[in-house]
């Protein structure tokens, strides 16, 4: 009966310290965890995609819209600008 009990002991003293050690390894590699899983959802995310952006999107777009000229103040009644 002591051979039994020790032998779940040992056992249970092995997956205690499995899973401590677990943690701690998590715990000091969560930056590069973290990298890692953020650069395969993006290249998931990109690879659903099909190419379907791919280099069109500068050409589909075009050049820089030039900023408006202000416009002279209204003259009468005007609706406030708030």
């Amino acid at each position: 009966m002591q051979k039994i009990v020790n032998i779940i002991s040992i056992a249970s003293g092995v997956v205690s310290l499995a899973v401590v050690g677990t943690g701690l390894y998590v715990y000091v590699n969560r930056g590069a965890i973290i990298d890692n899983v953020k650069s395969q959802a993006i290249e998931a995310a990109l690879g659903s995609l099909g190419g379907a952006v791919g280099g069109a999107l500068p050409d589909v777009t075009g050049g820089v819209v030039p900023k408006a000229a202000p416009a002279e103040a209204p003259s009468g009644l005007a609706v406030p600008k708030f």
